[in-house]
């Protein structure tokens, strides 16, 4: 299988600490991966490594089939890169930071001028195009920040929790633009602490804890570690609450949990048993406002693995 990147048993100390611990890492091109993991699992130092800021210690990386330690000058050419703070230029405008990377990576004075307009159109940044960056919000900061690394027209982006500090609106724009840059043929890898902003971008998602990759696959996928499924039923009647947990507790063969904000919630291990409990709702008479099946959410899944709530 041909990939975007890969990595393998990559290890990387700090003194006594020990940052990655034999890492494996791999992307298909034109996907998105997601690497979920509490502060200090690691996350940065692998994007670093990939990135041929770091070398690793022990392992091997590739990118496009170039090792980032033997071929950084060319796997550089290859990639874009977006910290976890925007490091655009206060003192130059929107356009002129643009310009300015674009010649830095060899481009032509009018090309870069025309790859700068075209970046700063599709991220809704051109009428701020003459402002100074100093003046610009934090969402469009991050957003030319994001701009700034496709200047070279990247075959694969490295976002390292691109949305941190970000409101949720400006989080859900950003997560647009991530998207339309997978479908133009790019391959991302994101690290996050959002578990929602893993489940909605990433085809495949590696779960890192202390230096370690300890779960890898898709969210569907990881979702089923911590096993069966959930039963969630909103009576339109509260009142018939009682009534509800009774039929859920013989649908399901075994006992619901205790009703959260009018929703009774009952795990099951059957795929019939949500058939068998739509049935026996309607025969009761019993209307429901909600009535649905779930597999566990991400954060269920990241507090099995690691121990930890997720940010």
């Amino acid at each position: 299988m041909s990939y975007a990147f890969q990595a393998e048993g990559l290890v990387k100390r700090f003194g006594k600490t020990t940052a990655l611990a034999g890492v494996d890492l791999a992307a298909r091109p034109g996907t998105i991966s997601g690497v979920l993991g509490p502060n200090g699992a690691g996350k940065t130092t692998a994007i670093r490594v990939l990135a041929t800021l770091l070398c690793p210690d022990e392992g091997r990386a590739e990118v496009g089939g170039l090792d980032v330690v033997r071929h950084a000058p060319q796997v550089r050419r290859l990639i874009g890169l977006t910290g976890q703070y925007a490091s655009v230029d206060e003192d130059l405008t929107g356009t002129e930071n643009l310009i300015l990377l674009g010649r830095l990576l060899d481009l032509r004075k009018s090309e870069a001028q025309s790859r700068a307009a075209a970046l700063l159109s599709r991220f809704g940044l051109s009428e701020a195009a003459d402002q100074r960056a100093g003046s610009y919000s934090g969402g469009m900061r991050r957003r030319l920040d994001l701009a700034a690394s496709l200047i070279g027209e990247p075959r694969v982006l490295f976002l390292d929790e691109p949305t941190t500090g970000l409101d949720p609106g400006r989080r859900e724009e950003l997560w647009r633009m991530i998207r339309s840059i997978a479908a133009d043929g790019a391959t991302v890898l994101l690290t996050t602490q959002y578990l929602e902003e893993a489940d909605a971008l990433a085809d495949e998602i590696c779960v890192i804890d202390q230096g370690r990759l300890i779960a890898h696959g898709t969210p569907a996928e990881l979702k089923q570690i911590v096993g069966g499924q959930t039963i969630a039923i909103r009576p339109k009647n509260p009142g018939e609450l009682a009534r509800v947990a009774e039929i859920a507790a013989k649908t399901a063969d075994r006992e619901p949990e205790a009703p959260v904000g009018g929703v009774l919630t009952v795990g099951v291990d059957r795929r019939e048993a949500f058939t068998d409990t739509v049935h026996a709702l309607a025969e009761a008479g019993i209307e429901v406002a909600e009535l649905s099946l779930r597999l566990p959410s991400l954060d269920e899944v990241f507090h099995t693995l690691t121990g930890k709530q997720a940010a």
